[in-house]
């Protein structure tokens, strides 16, 4: 020590000596949070906060207009919500757009997963899944309901027909880029093991591009969910019957706005469901879990 304190004084270096620092002289490195910070973290409460300040809006709007035939109230639309639930068969037209949509979706992921194999094994199936892409993607799919119409007839295959165009591309393009980005290490790993083929691509890259997978899935959803409204007001009035978009229709020739505005409740209400339960369970059961999304 004293060696070292010479060699300091030589180079012309004043000596530092650390003085001991008492623990209760330290700073704040961690402040426990406040009763309102911890709930405020919450984000289902603010997504309830939010909803809970637009549904006051409405309302006071509603009152202000003082229209019904234009905007009627928050509280007369649920009413009416009521009553179509227990008394206007709404659940009967719900449940017959969700059988189409479940249909619709199911086989509109099954031919997306089978061109992204084709595509990711071989180059004749990447060029043709481009070039379908290219093709049909800006194609808005509702502009295929004549054509479903005319070829399938007032069946409910030819709703299902649109629901497979609106959910195809989009999960075909994010899977397709998610099998892409899988790093060169997992696929070594996996042509190492002896994959090939469909086990590969079950067994290394689906689990890996799996965000990019679900993030398809959920704009497939929202696509399919939008088409299906918006096909059954047409298909609705042609055939004479249908589900919530013909629910809507419906309403609106006897002017019932406020049950109008009730199918148009229905159908967010569900897309919130799906979206912040169903979407939200796999994604924390899957990507949270596995440490690939904060």
């Amino acid at each position: 020590m004293a060696e070292l304190t010479t060699i300091a004084s030589r180079s012309g270096r004043p000596e530092r000596v650390g003085e001991p620092i008492a623990a209760a002289d330290f700073g704040i490195v961690e402040q426990p949070l406040t009763i309102w910070e911890s709930i405020w973290n919450q984000q289902w409460l603010r997504k309830i906060v939010i909803l809970i300040v637009l549904a006051a809006i409405w309302e006071l709007y509603a009152r202000h207009l003082n229209n019904p035939l234009l905007v009627p109230t928050l509280s007369a639309t649920i009413a009416a919500l009521f009553d179509a639930l227990l008394h206007g068969g709404l659940p009967a037209k719900i449940w017959v757009s969700l059988r189409i949509l479940m249909f619709g979706y199911a086989l509109g992921i099954t031919i997306a997963a089978v061109l992204t194999t084709l595509a990711i094994m071989t180059r004749i199936g990447n060029d043709f899944l481009e070039t379908l892409t290219a093709m049909f993607n800006p194609l808005p799919a509702i502009a295929l309901l004549p054509l479903a119409l005319l070829w399938f007839g007032l069946k409910p295959f030819s709703l299902a027909f649109v629901l497979i165009h609106s959910v195809l591309w989009p999960v075909a393009l994010n899977m397709h880029s998610g099998f892409l980005a899988v790093s060169t290490t997992l696929r070594m790993v996996g042509k190492n093991y002896g994959l090939r083929g469909f086990p590969y691509v079950v067994m290394i890259l689906m689990p890996a591009a799996f965000p990019s997978i679900l993030a398809g899935l959920k704009i497939g959803w929202a696509f399919a969910w939008r088409t299906l409204i918006a096909a059954e007001l047409v298909f609705g009035v042609v055939s004479g019957s249908g589900g919530l978009g013909w629910f809507i229709v419906e309403s609106k020739n006897r002017l019932d706005i406020p049950t109008v505005f009730a199918g148009l409740l229905t159908v967010i209400l569900i897309g919130l469901f799906v979206e912040n339960v169903i979407f939200r369970t796999i994604e924390n059961r899957t990507i949270r879990r596995w440490g690939m999304a904060s």
